[in-house]
């Protein structure tokens, strides 16, 4: 049951919590030791578990187990190390209550002022093709308890999820405490932390089938394609589709100057939210709208070939010739030349490498994005010369989406991507004369530039 604050002006009444006590356990341990240095220095008592505590513990600094606070030593192979009314105990007092300070006296338990948490890599464990029991034995139950509790009790303890944001408790600790301000800042990135990590937690499971159980390595495509079917069949069982995102940018503006647009990147995607830029201006919103349209278009395509996009519609889209000496430079002059006019100002996509043949002549022309797996060394010199335009790298896994997604009001429209292959060679005569294989090849590109 929820208990209400005596008095809820008291969240107004504390700003500057001055850290004396902090509970660190996290699997990622980039920055560790500089954040343990730090926290030795300023006279910070820490508290940790199992690798984390040996880890500051080798490098010098002093570190008191998590069992000397709870009594108990890590019980059921390391399942239960933090989950003891020792340590929520310290987490979720609210120290503005003279009954919270009573009873921790009383219990002879003290608070926490810092609680540094990351959690079980269960995103790399699926990533990595794991066996199923590895996935589960990755789902973290202490570390989100922990995060969770800080988070709710930002009042009068910091939570830190993310190596990002050391420096800044450093400098907090340094010049006195962590403010409101800052412990708000850090309780929201938890909770978005947590329910990102429950989300991948619950889609894995969504997306099992029987067979992927036991001892078994999971085919995560096969997964992935089971997932996606039960999708769209008819049942009464519980059916969830992920949909979160992490900001990664806010944008300068909408589609027009008056909308306001911020990109949001999925745990596990690959496609151009992910793109590395080289070189360039910031990208726009109309900018990633056009590169996701012009990746689409060249990427329907085996052979070499390279999309034209400008304000979402095809200034030109080409395959290379049989046999050109530089394919990807051959489909962009084919791709250009289908409306040189319109090309001005477009985005190009090629699902080819950009060799220095193609980047010479897409240099003459104003151009405002390229995107691409990759560019030569000599492409790269020989675009970066203009300064404006923006040079994409797609993800060595770059991936389409498998579905398409449509808001509309209260909810939204999901639906297979168009994905459809089936080469000319095995399409049916409706009516009138039997094509001949020339042109049957250039409705098939006909088709995949269109759809």
């Amino acid at each position: 049951m929820a208990v209400q604050s005596q008095d809820p002006s008291l969240y107004e009444h504390r700003d500057l919590v001055p850290v004396k006590r902090a509970l660190i356990s996290v699997s990622d341990k980039s920055g560790l030791l500089e954040l343990a240095a730090a926290l030795a220095e300023a006279g910070v008592e820490i508290v940790s578990t199992g690798s984390t505590a040996q880890t500051i513990r080798d490098a010098g600094h002093p570190v008191t187990d998590v069992a000397a606070v709870t009594g108990f030593a890590e019980a059921l192979d390391g399942r239960v190390k933090t989950l003891h009314p020792a340590v929520h105990s310290g987490l979720l007092a609210d120290l503005r209550l003279a009954s919270h300070r009573e009873q921790l006296e009383a219990l002879g338990f003290a608070p926490f002022e810092l609680v540094v948490v990351n959690l079980y890599p269960f995103d790399q464990t699926v990533a990595a093709g794991k066996p199923a029991a590895d996935i589960v034995e990755n789902v973290d139950i202490g570390g989100p308890a922990m995060v969770r509790a800080t988070a709710k009790n930002h009042a009068n303890a910091a939570i830190v999820v993310s190596p990002l944001r050391y420096n800044e408790i450093v400098d907090a600790v340094r010049a006195g405490g962590t403010t409101l301000e800052l412990r708000r800042s850090l309780a929201a990135e938890a909770f978005v932390h947590t329910a990102q990590y429950d989300a991948s937690v619950a889609n894995w499971f969504l997306d099992q089938e029987d067979q992927a159980w036991g001892a078994k390595t999971v085919d995560e495509d096969a997964a992935a394609d089971a997932s996606i079917d039960s999708i769209f069949e008819q049942t009464d069982a519980y059916v969830g589709y992920e949909m979160f995102g992490l900001r990664e940018s806010v944008l300068r503006y909408g589609e027009n100057s008056h909308q306001r647009a911020a990109l949001f990147t999925e745990n596990e995607g690959a496609g151009i939210a992910q793109a590395t830029q080289l070189h360039g201006k910031e990208m726009s919103y109309n900018n990633y709208v056009d590169a996701d349209a012009a990746l689409r278009a060249a990427y329907d395509h085996e052979r070499p070939a390279v999309a034209i996009i400008k304000h979402a519609n095809p200034c030109g889209v080409a395959v290379a010739p049989e046999g050109a000496a530089d394919p990807i430079a051959a489909a962009h002059e084919l791709a250009h030349a289908c409306d040189p006019v319109s090309a001005f100002g477009g985005v190009i996509a090629a699902n080819r490498v950009v060799t220095a043949g193609m980047a010479a002549t897409v240099a003459e022309i104003f151009t405002e994005v390229i995107v691409a797996p990759g560019f030569e060394p000599a492409a790269v010199e020989i675009l970066t010369k203009k300064k404006n335009v923006r040079l994409l790298v797609l993800p060595a896994d770059f991936a389409a989406n498998p579905v398409e997604l449509r808001q509309v009001s209260g909810g939204f429209l999901l639906q297979d991507a168009d994905r459809s292959s089936a080469p000319a060679t095995e399409w049916q005569l409706a009516s009138g004369a039997a094509a001949d294989a020339d042109t049957l090849a250039e409705l098939e590109f006909a088709w995949r530039a269109c759809r």
